[in-house]
């Protein structure tokens, strides 16, 4: 399942947040707003590398997304599964990406492109709902 469908593609453009739900260690969802990237195969994230939902992550990469809008209702939500990015260069090419997205970026990272202490996965979509379009 990919991300391309063009109804996708720009309402995804548009949104700065997504809710990102991974599994607790007793199977309860724990769900985070999260900013995004995306492009046809997957989202992509960064998180502190020390927080529940990315050891949840590391223990159980399952995931639900969930993208939703009021005026008019409509959203999108995926599930699947997370996978952790090696530094590299297809990791600062992303980086370089959220930078544009997310214009105080540096600012919150406090002049840090990315810091140390932040993971990025990409989440690759095995199933995808839409609803309102």
């Amino acid at each position: 399942m990919t991300l391309d469908d063009a109804r996708i593609e720009k309402f995804l453009a548009g949104k700065q947040t997504v809710v990102l739900a991974t599994v607790q260690p007793d199977g309860s969802p724990l769900a985070t707003a999260m900013w995004l990237l995306h492009d046809p195969a997957a989202l992509t994230m960064i998180s502190e590398a020390n927080t529940q939902k990315v050891r949840n992550l590391r223990r159980d990469p399952r995931v639900s997304v969930v993208a939703d809008a009021t005026d008019p209702i409509r959203g999108v939500a995926l599930q699947g599964r997370a996978q952790f990015l090696p530094d590299g260069a297809e990791r600062r090419a992303l980086i370089e990406r959220f930078h544009a997205k997310y214009a105080d970026l540096k600012t919150f990272w406090r002049g840090q492109a990315m810091p140390a202490d932040r993971v990025m996965f990409r989440i690759v979509p095995e199933r995808v709902r839409l609803w309102g379009f």
